[in-house]
């Protein structure tokens, strides 16, 4: 077994940190892509062309997501989305659909690699985002399926959480990678801690 506290310096190294059995599991999530759409809701040409390009459509209730095969869509204001890839194998052209959605009267652009995420499950899953975060991740307040933007510790974060179990991902700007990082380790290693490889989203 690791040191306890190795987890709360930040290691990413897969293994068992801290009192066993693990109160939470922790994994990096590959985002192999995103983009923001920005645009008018109310708007049906806007609304229909999105549903056009990228098979989807746009969650208009503050703080949902929708989600397909190819990409996971999250609120994140009223006239603003962020669309992230499930898999490396979610392709489109973006020029064209970039092109189609300023046709419409919207906008669509590259965020590339401008974010990284971590995933975080198990009991103490909660627990240990709401240590850094004034947000309330209790299951009656935060269901299945919703997304808000807030703190995890001093740096801005995006909280999706993706199923009951339950399953939470945090994405944050890639220029404070290992301050969240360091943030979420600390939180965890209390509770016992199981870093996994990373996955996709």
């Amino acid at each position: 077994m690791a040191d306890e506290n190795h987890v709360a310096f930040g290691s990413a190294a897969p293994g068992h940190y801290g009192p066993a059995p693990a109160g939470v599991t922790l994994a990096e999530t590959v985002i192999a892509g995103s983009w923001n759409a920005q645009g008018d809701a109310a708007r049906p040409l806007f609304v229909e062309e999105v549903r056009r390009q990228f098979d989807i459509t746009l969650p208009t209730a503050p703080n949902t997501t929708a989600k397909n095969d190819a990409l996971t869509v999250l609120w994140l204001g009223p006239a603003s989305w962020l669309l992230v890839a499930n898999s490396a194998s979610t392709l489109f052209d973006f020029s064209v659909s970039r092109d189609a959605l300023n046709a419409a009267g919207g906008a669509l652009f590259d965020l590339g690699a401008s974010r990284v995420a971590w995933t975080i499950s198990g009991a103490r899953a909660a627990t240990v985002l709401a240590t850094g975060c004034p947000l309330d991740f209790h299951l009656r307040v935060f269901a299945e399926g919703a997304c808000a933007q807030s703190v995890l510790g001093h740096v801005n974060a995006l909280f999706h959480k993706r199923d009951a179990a339950p399953t939470f991902t945090v994405m944050v700007a890639r220029s404070f990678a290992r301050d969240a990082w360091r943030t979420l380790c600390v939180s965890a290693a209390q509770y016992g801690c199981d870093v996994l490889p990373p996955r996709n989203y």
